[in-house]
């Protein structure tokens, strides 16, 4: 597959969304751990914004379900958040259309110029999206999104099994990448490397030794192993011990989360 080419179309073209149509795979509750960091990470930005804030669903697949879940749980803590889902295959987009509830719910065609008729977003997520691209167009993705964030907007991009029990994600802001975050099931995980095969595509290529994610999962492994007594209090007990043992080592962020089967990452410690 060609590289992503992040210059916009030119001439008759410019009208055709950006990007290549996914599988379109999507089950309802797959994204409800990165939506459960989404809204506990961007309470306090939604809550502050001066107007609507705006979300966006970016390729929510052949079916709404996504879209529909993220905009009930982030109007938890803001009733009137809009979230807009963008689909680049049109039969996806009407297919949608009978779910929408506008303007609290909306769906459009569009790609990655992420298409808001001037606004910018404060939420863009983009889960199990850039997994068909090559890694070499990631950075000149990320790059396009975060131009489309609001100065307090959040791109989330990652990927997730079918159902929605082991998921990994980036954070970016507009500047860039900020964190990695790993989210599993604790009472389905082995070791903490099971959540290798869900790297987003800017890292799952350098899960091999001598590179800093591979050291990482390799290294949370041994943590995980350390803290086999604390099985016997249950599976959350021993993931936080062993995410305590890392945090002697690793920029670790946010420990509140642990306890809900997270751990999240400074970027620039896994960063290849």
């Amino acid at each position: 597959m060609a590289a992503f080419d992040p210059s916009p179309a030119r001439g008759p073209r410019s009208t055709r969304p950006v990007g290549t149509v996914t599988r379109g795979t999507t089950n309802t509750n797959r994204l409800r751990r990165m939506d459960r960091w989404i809204v506990h990470t961007m309470a306090r930005t939604l809550r502050a914004a001066p107007q609507p804030p705006i979300a966006v669903d970016l390729g929510y697949g052949a079916a709404p379900w996504t879209a529909v879940e993220l905009a009930s749980r982030l109007r938890a803590g803001r009733t009137d958040v809009r979230v807009v889902g963008i689909e680049i295959e049109p039969a996806r987009v009407a297919a949608a259309l009978p779910y929408a509830d506008p303007p609290l719910l909306t769906f459009r065609r569009g790609g990655f110029e992420v298409p808001l008729d001037g606004a910018s977003a404060h939420l863009v997520r983009a889960a199990n999206v850039l997994r068909q691209y090559e890694e070499e167009s990631v950075a000149a993705v990320w790059e396009r999104l975060c131009g489309r964030l609001a100065p307090d907007g959040l791109l989330v991009e990652g990927t997730c099994d079918e159902i929605g029990r082991r998921h990994v994600w980036v954070a970016l802001g507009p500047e860039g990448p900020r964190t990695v975050t790993f989210a599993a099931r604790l009472a389905d995980l082995q070791t903490p490397s099971d959540l290798a095969e869900r790297l987003p595509k800017a890292l799952i290529h350098h899960n091999v030794p001598g590179r800093r994610v591979h050291a990482f999962l390799t290294e949370f492994d041994r943590a995980w192993a350390a803290a086999a007594p604390y099985a016997a209090f249950g599976a959350r007990q021993r993931w936080t011990a062993a995410c305590a043992a890392m945090a002697q080592g690793w920029p670790l962020v946010d420990t509140r989360r642990w306890r809900h089967g997270e751990v999240t990452v400074a970027w620039s410690a896994l960063a290849p």
